[in-house]
């Protein structure tokens, strides 16, 4: 059920992203004062969520096909979190909250996961098992039209938040009825990885990535990449820092 962990360079080397020259451009420009709140920023504003330097047509937009909450730890660095990568890209449907408040979650209403490592979590491949209980057989992939295809969830969340300080929200009571997924072992592209901590820890918009893709795989059509442009912030500053790596003779 799970894979090797993918090398580093092959991760994010064939990506189906937009083009990266509206950022090429904003780094050329340089650093430039968020409108919001003042602070200088290149591309983003990670404390205020709007774009610095750049258009909204110079982003891609991607459409999800699950709602997405992230729960930010309060302690969490802004600067170092990726969720905002997330709502910026996908805007209609990834909403940020910072801990202690947590987005209202309607078991009755819809089916809701929490992406978090655990001895009870299951994996996306279980995921039709455990909510349709009615016993109807699943939708078979690649060859199943667009009208028939069917998710077994409506919502996700995920935690923004370093290992060490993840305790403190995933034993809210407010989280205890939701059930886990664990995601495939997959090497982290991300250059501020946690001290201490092993290569498989992924940053959050890696996360919320790869679990998209391995849902559209089990259950919509065959992967094209679809969700690849999540990654279209993350893969250009990936590769800006190891040219900076390289030129330094760091790599």
């Amino acid at each position: 059920m799970s894979e090797d962990p993918q090398p580093e360079s092959s991760a994010l080397s064939d990506l189906k992203i937009a083009s990266h020259a509206p950022l090429d451009d904003a780094q050329r420009a340089g650093r430039m004062k968020c409108t919001r709140c003042g602070c200088s920023r290149m591309f983003f504003c990670y404390s205020c969520g709007a774009l610095v330097g750049l258009q909204p047509g110079d982003v891609p937009r991607v459409t999800l096909p699950v709602k997405i909450d992230i729960i930010k730890h309060p302690n969490e660095t802004d600067g170092k979190s990726t969720a905002v990568q997330a709502k910026l890209l996908a805007p209609q449907d990834v909403t940020i909250y910072t801990y202690p408040c947590i987005p209202e979650l309607d078991q009755s209403a819809e089916n809701i996961v929490l992406v978090f490592p655990g001895p009870d979590a299951m994996s996306v491949e279980e995921l039709w098992e455990y909510f349709c209980a009615d016993g109807r057989p699943r939708v078979k992939r690649v060859k199943a039209e667009a009208e028939s295809l069917r998710c077994p969830i409506q919502r996700v969340v995920f935690i923004d938040s370093t290992w060490n300080q993840t305790s403190r929200i995933i034993t809210d009571e407010r989280l205890q009825a939701l059930p886990n997924v664990e995601l495939k072992s997959r090497k982290t592209c991300f250059w501020r990885r946690q001290k201490g901590s092993p290569d498989t820890y992924l940053a959050t918009i890696e996360a919320i990535y790869y679990f998209l893709k391995d849902l559209h795989c089990h259950y919509f059509c065959e992967y094209t990449g679809e969700y690849d442009n999540l990654l279209f912030f993350f893969s250009f500053l990936h590769k800006l820092i190891n040219k900076a790596k390289q030129a330094a003779g760091k790599a």
